[in-house]
């Protein structure tokens, strides 16, 4: 090759390297402009099938975390496997907020199993442990302490009122450690008619009555979680103004157990959607199944399983539940939200969505 055919060469290499770079700058901006996925401005939800307990994941569009909740202990560790199995589903590595509602099996006994197997950076509860002659709920207290000596993780003992350091969502606590919110929250605060009949309960003694509750808004979307708060701190938020307001997405409240779901939340927040993170033979009881489903205005319910003690006669159809009657296969369900109040949901079982159209779209 002469030297005239070794420049040519070299020309032409260096602008093929030139268009190659132009092109893949291109594609860069493209995506830039597009997001990484369609869900990149939306707030991602899993609601992890941990079998009767709760553990539900929230993905923020900064890419923040806040998992409430983390499963049973024990079963070889099957409860942080299905969460972790999902925080990678959203594209997170590292859960940033961990907040335990209570500190009962199901809801806090899975805090160790969870920590050795993803990072976290701060848990979040409603302070000290206030049921300590139950020897379970003592056990998960004593885990949860010797878990947070390593001083790995920051703790954060909220109040009513406080707001949750997490990006990208409104995270607003409206009860904890046996106290609700003094005032309503912004756009709330009317009088609620369920008031005038409602039941009076006795004073819940366990830990349920000591849930760490929060209202989470993104954009229009409003969702609550109460956690396993029973019906009488229910009516300290609902009784007799409504300190809640209406709410779009209700995840039933102790896994749709009597001890909690009275008509005077379920009737007053009027959900759109209800979704129920039942175990196949824990929650779903048929009365307050029934109080959810006749709520005013509520397009569905979905359930995590078939509620044996519900029967035939008290779940709903089959598309809308996650596990069926059967061997439990750990199917999920999940939410994609929108600032503008739209949201679907996804059955990983049925692998189909439902979308919610924002209020006021056709």
């Amino acid at each position: 090759m002469n030297q005239a055919d070794l420049r040519q060469s070299k020309f032409r290499s260096h602008r093929s390297l030139s268009l190659l770079f132009r092109h893949a700058l291109c594609v860069a901006c493209l995506l830039t402009t597009m997001g990484a996925s369609p869900r990149s401005k939306s707030l991602q939800i899993y609601f992890v099938d941990v079998e009767g307990g709760q553990a539900t994941l929230f993905v923020t569009p900064t890419g923040q975390s806040l998992l409430v909740d983390t499963g049973w202990p024990g079963f070889d560790g099957r409860d942080a496997d299905r969460i972790v199995a999902a925080a990678k589903k959203a594209g997170v590595s590292k859960i940033d907020y961990v907040l335990i509602t209570h500190f009962h099996m199901d809801h806090g006994g899975g805090a160790t199993q969870l920590a050795a197997k993803i990072p976290i950076g701060a848990f979040i509860d409603h302070g000290d442990n206030r049921e300590s002659t139950d020897a379970p709920t003592a056990q998960v207290w004593q885990d949860y302490q010797k878990l947070l000596s390593t001083g790995k993780y920051k703790r954060i003992s909220a109040k009513p009122g406080d707001k949750l350091p997490i990006r990208g969502m409104n995270a607003t606590i409206v009860s904890s450690d046996g106290a609700v919110i003094a005032k309503p929250l912004a756009g709330a605060g009317a009088d609620n008619p369920e008031c005038k009949t409602a039941e009076k309960y006795p004073a819940d003694q366990t830990e349920n009555g000591r849930s760490l509750g929060a209202v989470i808004t993104f954009g229009k979307l409003r969702i609550l979680d109460l956690g396993d708060l029973t019906h009488d701190k229910e009516l300290d938020l609902m009784c007799e103004a409504n300190k809640l307001g209406k709410i779009d997405i209700y995840i039933v409240s102790h896994h749709g157990w009597m001890q909690s779901g009275s008509p005077a939340l379920v009737n007053g927040i009027a959900p759109r959607v209800a979704i129920m993170d039942n175990g196949a033979k824990k929650g779903g009881s048929p009365s307050s199944w029934d109080i959810v489903r006749k709520a005013p205005h509520l397009e569905d319910l979905w359930q995590l399983h078939f509620s044996e003690e519900g029967g035939a006669e008290h779940n709903v159809a089959e598309e809308f539940i996650a596990n069926p009657p059967g061997p439990d296969s750990g199917n999920y369900l999940q939410v994609t939200a929108n600032p503008d109040g739209s949201f679907e949901v996804f059955n990983s079982r049925t692998q189909k969505t439902k979308h919610y159209a924002a209020h006021g779209s056709s």
